[in-house]
């Protein structure tokens, strides 16, 4: 939906996209307007608020937006990538040992369905429960259960504090089944192929794609790269033409068309500066991450600020800084005061 932005619900389009990276608040607004024609963020921010899509932990152990049903199906897959992350380290291995972890566990679900805590909260009950122990530990064991960060976090235009309930507790108990790892890859690749294991992998956070994809095999479609691998598809997905031209697009600080492939060369040329302060989000010319774009704020004004990280031509730069204008007022549309601010490279 990168090409060309589509008509469709927005939960339609989450769904297509099987889920939307949601560390920063903000960011699942930012995608979607990206792909969406005339997106609001009402669209998103109103099924957020009733519970028809929650955010929570999901793809690779980290914080994703996903439509409720896929929530009730997605989470159960994805229980050995949260687990790997969570018991994986040896410090929580040592202070959990000897511990009844059914215990710890049926401890933090009731904490958290009484009423929505914080990560903070449970660690202080932690405390008070097992003083013998390092409670900031115990605290990740709470990402062992399928919670979900409850509003008003997340709904556009508000704020709250990053509290969490369980998934049941917040949408209520469902009688959906779970889905298979089969079920989620042919969803990646529905949106994200053609893929190896290895983008699958890296991808979801699960081990053994490989195996996965022999086993779907009968069911796909394969090439081969410019590089001799062999790359797995969904049958009569599109594949657009090398020289299809792909319009300037605004990709948000953390978004899967950057973190869907273990290869990112497909998007991020080699050349192609690295940077590791937060706020950033990618810009895209062509295809290929060619520059990076901040929000900057001050009183009843604001300011995108973009930095190419390669020489643009003219019309490339008139092409962002055109795109840039679009985002900074759907990101604020009350200011008194817009500006698209492109630094150009000595």
């Amino acid at each position: 939906m990168l090409l060309r932005r589509r008509r469709m619900p927005a939960l339609r389009a989450i769904e297509r996209l099987v889920a939307l990276q949601a560390q920063v608040p903000r960011d699942p607004y930012v995608a979607l307007w990206s792909r969406l024609e005339r997106f609001r963020p009402e669209a998103l921010a109103e099924p957020i608020a009733d519970r028809r899509a929650v955010r929570m932990t999901l793809l690779r152990a980290t914080l994703h937006l996903v439509t409720a049903a896929d929530a009730v199906a997605l989470r159960p897959p994805m229980q050995p990538v949260i687990e790997r992350m969570v018991t994986g380290t040896s410090p929580f291995r040592q202070v959990a040992q000897d511990l009844d972890r059914d215990e710890l566990l049926a401890f933090f679900r009731g904490l958290l369905e009484e009423q929505p805590r914080t990560r903070a909260d449970l660690v202080g009950a932690a405390r008070e429960r097992w003083p013998e122990r390092d409670a900031d530990l115990l605290g990740y064991a709470m990402y062992l259960l399928a919670t979900v960060q409850v509003t008003p976090r997340g709904i556009w235009g508000r704020s709250g504090r990053a509290a969490f309930t369980t998934l049941d507790a917040w949408v209520g108990p469902s009688s959906s089944a779970a889905a298979t790892v089969d079920d989620l890859v042919l969803r990646y690749l529905a949106a994200f192929g053609p893929a190896t294991p290895a983008d699958a992998g890296s991808w979801s956070g699960l081990p053994a794609m490989r195996e996965v994809l022999e086993r779907l095999r009968p069911r796909l479609r394969t090439f081969r790269d410019d590089g001799g691998r062999e790359l797995f598809d969904v049958p009569r997905a599109p594949l657009p033409d090398p020289d299809t031209p792909a319009p300037v697009r605004f990709l948000p600080e953390y978004d899967n068309a950057l973190l869907g492939h273990a290869d990112r060369g497909r998007i991020l040329p080699s050349v192609t500066p690295q940077w590791g302060d937060p706020g950033w989000g990618s810009i895209l010319v062509d295809g290929w991450v060619s520059a990076r774009w901040k929000l900057e704020r001050a009183k009843d004004a604001a300011a995108l600020r973009i930095e190419p990280l390669r020489r643009l031509p003219r019309a490339d730069r008139d092409a962002v800084t055109e795109e840039g204008q679009r985002l900074l007022a759907f990101l604020e549309p009350d200011v008194g005061s817009r500006d698209v601010r492109l630094q150009v490279p000595a």
